[in-house]
């Protein structure tokens, strides 16, 4: 008869190898999409000092035109010069720049699992701007998304558009007629890097505890910032 102490350790090790395939799983895909097209943010200069200014969109459903296998996943987007949204969140920005960032939020409430994750942190001021208005925290259950990128202890929660407000993009590309917050704030790349940047809020509708599909594939929740 095998002892109980023995059940355990059978538990155990099942336990870790079981943990270990789906990390192992988790790790194969982030390489796997890692290697998605990147987008070069552009550069100028200001006193000698390299600025970028990078515009990015979250979408509550990523649409048919820019993602025909997955269309129901909520996604990051960026802007390119011409004004023209596209699905890539892995990002070429340079080493020791200011980078201003605004974020466009066309997406409901889901609420933070952590309260921690409502302040801004590791920008300029531990300030951001939501229409607007400069605020250091935001009630947690109101968070849509954050941008945050954990090597530079960055967060910022992504406040939402209201439940009952008028003319909400169902699809994306949303137009910037339609219900929409508008969220700034500034931060600096350090030295040359990888960084993965992600959101932390359980935002993907159908999977267990919303943390599946688009939440661990780049080139819709998570990304990487280039720094060279």
């Amino acid at each position: 008869m095998r002892s109980a102490t023995g059940f355990k350790v059978l538990g155990v090790a099942v336990g870790l190898a079981a943990a270990g395939v789906l990390i192992g799983l988790y790790v194969s895909k982030l390489t796997t999409e890692a290697g998605s097209p990147s987008y070069t943010v552009p550069v100028s200069s200001q006193g000698g000092h390299k600025v970028v200014d990078l515009t990015i969109q979250t979408v509550a459903a990523v649409g048919p035109q820019l993602s025909p296998a997955h269309p129901d996943y909520v996604s990051y987007l960026v802007r390119d010069t011409h004004g023209k949204w596209l699905r890539r969140t892995v990002w070429k920005l340079p080493a020791n720049a200011t980078v201003h960032v605004t974020i466009y939020n066309f997406d409901g409430a889901s609420g933070l699992r952590n309260p921690l994750y409502a302040r801004p942190q590791g920008v300029d001021g531990d300030v951001m701007t939501v229409d607007g208005k400069t605020l250091s925290v935001i009630p947690p259950d109101d968070a849509s998304h954050t941008f945050a990128v954990p090597a530079y202890g960055l967060v910022i929660p992504v406040a939402p558009v209201g439940d009952n407000a008028k003319n909400q993009c169902g699809y994306a590309p949303c137009a910037m007629s339609m219900a929409h917050r508008t969220i700034t704030f500034t931060f600096h790349t350090g030295k040359p890097g990888h960084y993965r940047w992600q959101c932390f809020v359980p935002c993907a509708a159908g999977w267990i505890d919303g943390f599946g599909g688009p939440m661990q594939t780049i080139g819709y929740m998570d990304g990487f910032l280039n720094v060279v």
